[in-house]
């Protein structure tokens, strides 16, 4: 629905680290990861041309954070429930950070809550060397509204969609802001993988069937669950899908009409005219080129 644009703040005033630096090393951390808001991270460095570090032993906690090495020391980043897990807490962070205190935590959590409060979705980057852990500063996201979004609700709604929702772990300001403009009929923010799952889960059992549109690991057990799943980035072609897949239903119903219809006839033909077999089977053959020529249109299907 959206594309998110990154930029970089210090969470703690006298922090050491330059803005440059620290998304160069948000950029190192997050280059394989394959969430949207990490590939806007690495665009934002890559559009000014800053090196990204190599970086080894990248570990992902779906829907709360990443973490990897790089130049020696391990940068994490996520939000604030990464870092109450990582502390051993379900809520909020405490401090600390595999037992080692983080420096400007409280700092960094209240950038978080302002930037969140202003409709950002927003996360900590933490370094920890020499057991040392400390928060260098924070990368806020900006969400843009893609074009044609509101366009497409409309078009699936065309094709008879009853329901459209929205699962997010995005923030909710920002998520009830991008469902109402573009016209979906519920908006589910802040969501953990799991998360997802039992909303889709209670959408199975509500509808006789579900499609769901997703990328990433974070959406892999959600579409897991689905009954239809469309792996796309271009929004246009969502409605395509549904109507060729209808269109590809009709078909297949009307050449099992033509098939069936002509095995009855020639059977009726020879049992009650006597026709010779050979005729038949060419008559048989005939349907056969008429099924082939009905699928062959699908190739020209527009919506």
């Amino acid at each position: 629905m959206t594309d998110a644009t990154a930029r970089t703040g210090a969470a703690v005033d006298g922090s050491s680290v330059t803005d440059d630096r620290l998304l160069s090393l948000a950029a190192a951390v997050q280059e394989r990861s394959e969430h949207h808001l990490a590939r806007a991270t690495v665009e934002a460095a890559e559009e000014n041309d800053l090196r990204i570090p190599e970086s080894e032993g990248f570990r992902s906690t779906p829907g709360k954070g990443v973490r990897a090495a790089v130049d020696g020391e391990t940068i994490h980043i996520g939000n604030t429930r990464y870092f109450a897990s990582l502390a051993g807490t379900s809520e909020e962070p405490t401090g600390a950070l595999d037992d080692e205190p983080i420096e400007g935590i409280r700092e960094g959590t209240a950038a978080l809550e302002s930037l969140q409060a202003d409709g950002k979705t927003s996360v900590l980057v933490v370094r920890k060397s020499d057991g040392e852990a400390s928060v260098l500063g924070w990368l806020a996201f900006t969400d843009t509204i893609r074009t044609g979004a509101a366009e497409t609700i409309e078009r699936l709604r065309a094709l008879g969609i009853e329901h459209v929702v929205m699962l997010t772990g995005d923030n909710d300001r920002v998520a009830q802001h991008v469902g109402e403009t573009v016209g979906v009929d519920d908006v589910r923010s802040e969501l953990l993988p799991e998360q997802k799952v039992e909303h889709v889960e209670a959408l199975v059992e509500r509808y006789d069937g579900v499609a769901m549109v997703g990328d990433g690991v974070n959406d892999a057990p959600a579409l897991a669950t689905a009954d239809i799943v469309l792996m796309s980035d271009d929004l246009e072609q969502i409605p395509y899908a549904f109507g060729l897949g209808r269109r590809t239903r009709r078909t297949l119903f009307a050449n099992f009409g033509i098939a069936f219809g002509a095995i009855a006839i020639m059977l009726v033909a020879i049992l009650t005219r006597g026709i010779p077999l050979p005729i038949a089977v060419v008559g048989h053959e005939g349907s056969t080129v008429l099924v082939s020529l009905n699928g062959l249109r699908l190739l020209g299907f527009r919506e």
